[in-house]
């Protein structure tokens, strides 16, 4: 061999060998870090949301339909997109504060793009947070039972089966939607954004759907910037999608016939492609059917997955740790709950299953003991219990505490009522009649903190700061009454809810309560104490 034939295929081989060296960082445009983090919570709400990539971005890429930021009360979050860092940082900057106790979803999808053309991973990049509450010596007044019927309390029955706050109209206040069994509609109390917890009068025409709907979340599945509402009923198989338009009215929905007995919904990305997706649990079918969104609200055809155990409840969230969502089931036959972890193609593998304590209902996630992973909560049904998972961030789950709930029990939510920076538990009962509200210790355990007994049968909580003051509120459905008991989240010694703690407070305390006045249950004993009176002066001259 010539030594200059030797020479130039030498230098081929070496020049072969630095790309295929250079080759796996110039594979794809990678997450570096997040601020706020993965599953974060406790954030405040006015914070800047950053990416920080491995190389400097495409700027271009970065539209909306690439890059949206959705909170749960907020919808799609408005905001300005700025680059720092040589342009390996995003900024998103919200137009205002995201609403209290938020949880709110970045999403990325497979099309942003770096300097050097290469693309972010297939399969999109997700991340979740919590936004903080202020903090708060909670007490709950009750401040009104609304009926939800037409007509008031006389009318016909609507058996209120679900209900969720979001803003429906874009104006920073949380609205109120319930989700009618029995008059098979939604019905929409418009906040009135004056600060008050009044609900004013029903928007109608009412919004017709499937009777014997229940399960229900939000999305913004046709990307224009307004809240959608999905329901799922287990009288007629569907669910139904309902297109916000933006007054509180919504178009008449998209009805996707799913299986037997479809109920909890996961709401995510789950092919990467930008585009906020449905998967639905169909528990007497023993499947999981996922609805590809075509990105303007249509849907790509039903794909059923085999997911044994009646799964009912069913909540999306990221519980590896790895920017894709996951999906977090409980099954009501086979009492356990288990994840999905999400491939980012659209399909997902069961990784885990452990025993959930009960024949589940309802699942909802949340970071319950401040470590960065994501820990499952559940009501129970006629197992007459609360479970609580601790997630070990790697998919898997440790062994349930279960808490023992009067009667049937249908709904669980978390949120932090006292502003302490982690999730307190509220969960309904059907069969006790009662609210249970719990605290939490910060390690995930919780500790009783009030029963609220219902006019007559709960159906579900929707905690929320409904009057915008930064702590939460709770707007409690009696299914049977057809009623929302709303509770306002008040200073303990504002006993008269003018605002703000004056003397006036210990006279009208008093005065309830040497009439005997139920009001004057202070500590909600469910009877009027000489321990009312402690526990009202406590409250009186302790912090708000």
């Amino acid at each position: 061999m010539k030594p200059g034939r030797f020479t130039a295929r030498w230098r081929s081989g070496i020049a072969l060998a630095a790309i295929l060296a250079a080759s796996p960082a110039h594979a794809q445009l990678a997450v570096s870090s997040t601020s706020p983090t993965m599953n974060a919570h406790n954030v405040a709400r006015d914070s800047v949301v950053s990416v920080t990539f491995d190389r400097p971005v495409s700027t271009g890429t970065f539209t909306t339909a690439n890059f949206k930021v959705f909170g749960k009360l907020t919808g799609p979050v408005a905001g300005t997109l700025s680059f720092a860092n040589a342009d390996h940082k995003v900024l998103f900057t919200p137009t205002r504060p995201l609403l209290a106790g938020e949880l709110v979803l970045v999403i990325m999808s497979r099309n942003l793009r770096a300097a050097d053309g290469t693309f972010l991973r297939s399969s999109g990049y997700t991340f979740m947070f919590n936004t903080a509450t202020s903090p708060h010596a909670v007490h709950f007044r009750h401040h009104a039972s609304i009926s939800n019927r037409t007509g008031g309390s006389g009318g016909p029955q609507t058996r209120i089966y679900g209900g969720l706050a979001c803003d429906l109209d874009r104006d920073g206040w949380s609205d109120l939607t319930t989700v009618n069994e029995v008059s098979a509609d939604i019905r929409v109390f418009m906040n009135p954004a004056n600060g008050s917890m009044d609900l004013p009068p029903m928007v109608t025409p009412h919004t017709p759907i499937p009777f014997e709907a229940s399960p229900n979340e939000v999305g913004d599945w046709d990307n224009d910037g307004i809240v959608d509402i999905v329901v799922s009923s287990d009288g007629t198989d569907e669910v139904a999608i309902c297109r916000g338009l933006g007054n509180g009215r919504f178009a008449t929905p998209t009805l996707v016939t799913v299986g037997d007995n479809p109920r909890g919904f996961g709401i995510l990305d789950a092919d990467g492609d930008g585009d906020m997706d449905i998967t639905v649990a169909c528990a007497n079918a023993d499947r999981v059917v996922i609805l590809l969104n075509n990105g303007n609200g249509t849907f790509a055809a039903p794909v059923n997955m085999t997911v044994t155990g009646g799964p009912y409840g069913m909540m999306a969230a990221d519980m590896d740790n790895d920017g894709i969502l996951d999906l977090a089931i409980g099954g009501r036959s086979d009492q356990t709950a288990k994840v999905l972890r999400g491939n980012g193609n659209g399909t997902f593998t069961q990784v885990s299953s452990r025993s959930m304590g009960g024949a589940n209902w309802v699942v909802v996630v949340g970071d319950l003991n401040g470590d960065g992973s994501m820990d499952v909560s559940g009501a129970n049904s006629f197992s007459a219990n609360g479970s609580i998972l601790l997630g070990n961030g790697d998919g898997t789950l440790q062994a349930v505490s279960t808490y023992p709930i009067g009667g049937h029990s249908v709904s669980s939510d978390l949120a932090d009522l006292d502003g302490d920076g982690d999730l307190d538990w509220i969960v309904s009962s059907f069969g006790a009649g009662t609210w249970y509200c719990y605290l939490n210790n910060g390690s995930g355990g919780m500790t009783p903190l009030v029963d609220f007994e219902a006019p007559s049968n709960p159906s579900c909580a929707v905690p929320v700061d409904y009057d915008n003051d930064g702590d939460i509120d709770l707007l409690l459905t009696d299914e049977i009454a057809d009623l929302v008991v709303v509770m306002e989240n008040v200073c303990p010694g504002d006993y008269n809810g003018v605002g703000g703690v004056s003397v006036q407070d210990i006279f009208d305390f008093l005065a309830a309560y040497f009439a005997g006045d139920l009001d004057a249950d202070f500590n909600r004993s469910g009877s009027v104490t000489v321990q009312d009176i402690f526990d009202f002066l406590s409250g009186y001259f302790g912090p708000c």
